[in-house]
């Protein structure tokens, strides 16, 4: 099944992908979405404390 989600390499220790990979497993979720939950929570952090970012184009959220 096609999506229209962008994709992004992204280079990490492995170590680091490995204990991720551990995490996600544990929580029931993908590596991918374990990231998807940490970056929301990185961006609901930041947003709390400097104010909501503002893009051009908001995306609709999956």
């Amino acid at each position: 099944m096609k999506d229209s989600l962008p994709r992004y390499t992204l280079r990490v220790p492995q170590i680091l992908l490995d204990k991720i990979g551990y995490i996600a497993a544990s929580e029931g979720r993908t590596k991918n979405k374990e990231l998807e939950q940490l970056m929301r929570k990185r961006i609901a952090e930041f947003e709390e404390k400097h104010g909501k970012i503002s893009l051009k184009e908001e995306t609709t959220d999956r």
